[in-house]
């Protein structure tokens, strides 16, 4: 008889009298797992190897609620109320085991709220800064409806794939944040550590310095004896720029840099056009009239510049204008995008062409993600060594010159 490699699973799981059970489970997958606990009665909230390395890293210390606790509380629940279980009663359950305790906070008083009789979407109006809009609206609808289950799978799916996306162009952005850090920690070491080993022999050797080791060496004193001036004026730089940024023409400005710049712009666009599209079908799907729908994925867009293109979209729509044709007029947005927003609004199937553009750009998403890495670690090392060498042939140049002098002498 042939045995079977079985693995431990942690679970947890609601049972037929709306208890919820944590434990192992033994089995050869984790689709094997999930049916042996149907077969015993249970409705599994989460099943998953008790191995730490199968979770995603985050640091989170009571902090904002990110994307992927939003999906993961969203699943849950669906789970929960999938098990026939009342809303205060999920709310309670998930109010003990969220692991982001702002969230879990927030359910907690969630709960209190709907126990005074408040509605689910009321009560989580009441702490923004958890709960987004969109999640609010797809709440309000689903009781309106009566298809809050069904709400809260499609909320899942949309968190998760935000959360995806938003991870792929972080990791796109964090390899060369690090390389340039390097780079700026190599080059003070060399100015306020090796130069200045080198200046004595340079004042020893006398005659005249090349010109490069003679600007060098002014930026290495300048350094050392003037550093907090200079730390000082990179600081005042960075709050300026960031209280730059705040103001609306410094989110159009960076906006309209992040959109158009030779590498990181794809990127950019791509990853706007996945969220725009996906949350605008999740919206549409669940019955949230267009107009508001568009408003609402409006507030979502980090890009000013998307920002403003959705705005003015929203806008048109409410004149009558098809929303493919401001999208279009916009030149933010892909022509693949526009094209098949088009042919969704003449079939009359928005939410499913909608969908297939979400899935389409969050493939190109991860594509150009691998592109950018790719491309942004050669680029480093040129500008390491463009950085490097000069500071190098600085040094370098005079030593050669006292050694032919002592040869020839």
């Amino acid at each position: 008889m042939i045995r079977v490699a079985t693995t431990a699973f942690n679970y947890t799981a609601i049972d037929a009298g709306g208890k919820q059970k944590k434990g192992t489970i033994e089995a050869a997958s984790l689709d094997a797992a999930r049916a042996n606990l149907k077969n015993q009665g249970l409705t599994p909230i989460t099943v998953e190897k008790p191995n730490a390395l199968n979770k995603e890293l985050s640091i989170n210390i009571g902090g904002k609620v990110k994307a992927k606790d939003l999906a993961v509380f969203c699943k849950q629940f669906q789970s929960i109320l999938h098990a026939g279980v009342t809303v205060i009663q999920a709310l309670g359950m998930l109010g003990e085991q969220c692991e982001n305790k702002k969230l879990q906070n927030a359910v907690q008083e969630v709960k209190v709220l709907v126990e005074k009789g408040d509605t689910l979407a009321g009560a989580m109006s009441t702490i923004p800064d958890v709960f987004p809009s969109i999640l609010v609206n797809m709440v309000e609808a689903g009781e309106a409806s009566g298809s809050l289950e069904t709400t809260f799978e499609r909320m899942s799916v949309n968190f998760d794939k935000d959360a995806k996306i938003k991870g792929m162009v972080m990791q796109a952005m964090i390899y060369p944040c690090i390389l340039l850090l390097v780079i700026i920690g190599v080059v003070i070491i060399m100015l306020v550590k090796v130069v200045p080993s080198f200046q004595e022999t340079f004042d020893s050797a006398g005659g005249k310095l090349p010109g490069i080791t003679l600007a060098v060496v002014a930026i290495s004193n300048f350094l050392i004896a003037k550093w907090p001036f200079f730390l000082g004026g990179v600081i005042a730089i960075v709050v300026a720029i960031r209280m730059f940024m705040k103001t609306d023409q410094g989110a159009v400005f960076f906006g309209t840099i992040a959109m158009k710049a030779p590498i990181f712009g794809d990127l950019t666009i791509k990853s706007a056009s996945a969220r725009l599209t996906r949350t605008l079908s999740t919206l549409m799907a669940s019955g949230i009239p267009m107009v508001a729908a568009i408003e609402i994925v409006a507030k979502l867009m980090s890009n000013r510049l998307v920002q403003v293109a959705v705005e003015d979209a929203k806008n048109e729509v409410e004149r009558g204008v098809a929303l493919s044709q401001p999208l279009e007029d916009s030149g933010v947005f892909p022509p693949l995008l526009c094209h098949m927003t088009r042919i969704g609004e003449e079939t009359g199937n928005m939410e499913e062409m909608l969908e297939k553009v979400a899935d389409y750009y969050d493939d190109e998403v991860e594509a150009a993600t691998q592109a950018v890495t790719a491309v942004m670690e050669p680029l480093i090392i040129i500008l390491m060594a463009a950085i490097v060498v000069p500071i190098m042939g600085a040094i370098m140049a005079p030593m050669l010159s006292i050694y032919s002098m002592a040869e020839n002498s």
